[in-house]
């Protein structure tokens, strides 16, 4: 049986609940193991709300302003790509991998004040290469941002070495492959009989 919810009274903003001042309905367990223990919630009275009002105003207002810097950041972003340089293998496959952290300590660098949670990576990135990510600050705010991985050196010598290096191994099991007939032909006569055409 699922247990009944209960209305608190919140003394601060908790972010994905509620606004100081605002009374929400919670698990009991949430309010008894966090916002009670903390002093983060209480019990509402009408004199508790109305001594709330004016740090509610004021919370609502710098939500606000933090919403509209938000908005104009996730318009400043729109399209935007950044560039991570990594070292790799001669395959292109990455030492390490790009994470959450790693893409967000590059906005900052660019100019974009984004927080490593806002920052919806499926997969670390391991190879070299082109990706999009989905940057979200909000519900209904996000973008996709490219992100170029690029190695440290210049692949194209490892690659012509690596090639190389094939050619080589190829020109040394022909021979072997180009026998005269004679030494093939005696061969059968030892073992088996040979099977005729």
């Amino acid at each position: 049986m699922a247990s009944k919810k209960i209305e608190l009274l919140l003394n601060r903003t908790i972010e994905n609940l509620g606004l100081v001042g605002d009374v929400v309905k919670v698990k009991p367990g949430f309010a008894r193991n966090y916002l009670l223990t903390h002093g983060f919630a209480e019990a509402p009275t009408q004199e508790k709300i109305e001594a709330l009002k004016d740090r509610r105003a004021q919370a609502q207002a710098e939500l606000s302003k933090l919403r509209s810097e938000r908005e104009a950041l996730m318009a400043r972003m729109e399209g935007a790509a950044i560039k991570l340089i990594r070292s790799v293998n001669d395959q292109g496959v990455l030492y390490g991998a790009v994470t959450q952290r790693d893409i967000s300590d590059q906005l900052v660098v660019d100019g974009f004040m984004v927080d490593m949670r806002a920052v919806r990576l499926q997969n670390p990135i391991r190879r070299i290469g082109q990706y999009s990510c989905l940057i979200q600050l909000d519900r209904d705010l996000k973008t996709e941002i490219t992100i170029d991985v690029l190695p440290d050196r210049a692949l194209e010598n490892f690659t012509a070495a690596a090639a190389a290096a094939e050619a080589v191994e190829e020109e040394e099991a022909a021979p072997a492959a180009d026998e005269p007939a004679g030494a093939a032909a005696e061969a059968p006569k030892k073992g088996k009989k040979s099977k005729k055409d």
